[in-house]
């Protein structure tokens, strides 16, 4: 998305004091921000399908049934963690469940309600391939980080991830399409 100011001969934009235009500084640091994710998001999807023949996306889901009580999540509950469409998530679900990673269950207290479930196959997918992701985010990002640098990052992208989270009811969530 370019964020640069339209040029002044533009047709129809409206004047520059209308808008709040990024400075140089911030246009710098938010294109090496969109730079950098895009190609730690790569590096990861790379590694993740060398080793195990998943997308990051996957591997997360796997993480959050792995981590979840009895292994398993309600549907709505992983596609707001994972913060992706349902659709998106029956998706992968049918893809990790043809992998016989994961499984489906029917809610018994919601007939509409389902289930995703880490099987063993699963959860033995994961743990063999848990150590290579880490060492991947390791290199990629903490190794390159002072602590102090590592503790601001985390406490930048938790502000920002609060910012962008809503709270008001009938908010477009992705989880909720």
């Amino acid at each position: 998305m370019n964020t640069a100011p339209a040029p002044a001969s533009a047709p129809h934009s409206a004047p520059a004091e209308a808008h709040r235009w990024l400075t140089a500084e911030e246009q710098r640091v938010w294109r090496s921000y969109l730079h950098a994710t895009t190609l730690l998001e790569d590096h990861l999807d790379r590694q993740l399908q060398r080793d195990a023949g998943m997308p990051h996306i996957y591997y997360g889901l796997l993480v959050q049934l792995a981590e979840a009580p009895r292994r398993r999540l309600r549907m709505t509950e992983l596609a707001m963690n994972a913060k992706i469409t349902r659709s998106r998530l029956s998706h992968a679900i049918a893809r990790l469940e043809k992998n016989g990673w994961v499984r489906r269950e029917d809610c018994p207290s919601d007939k509409r309600g389902q289930f995703a479930v880490l099987t063993d196959q699963g959860y033995d997918v994961l743990r063999r391939t848990a150590p290579g992701h880490v060492a991947a985010v390791r290199q990629a990002l903490f190794d390159r980080l002072t602590p102090e640098q590592q503790k601001s990052l985390g406490e930048i992208m938790q502000m920002v991830a609060e910012g962008l989270q809503p709270n008001e009811a009938g908010a477009d969530l992705p989880w909720l399409r």
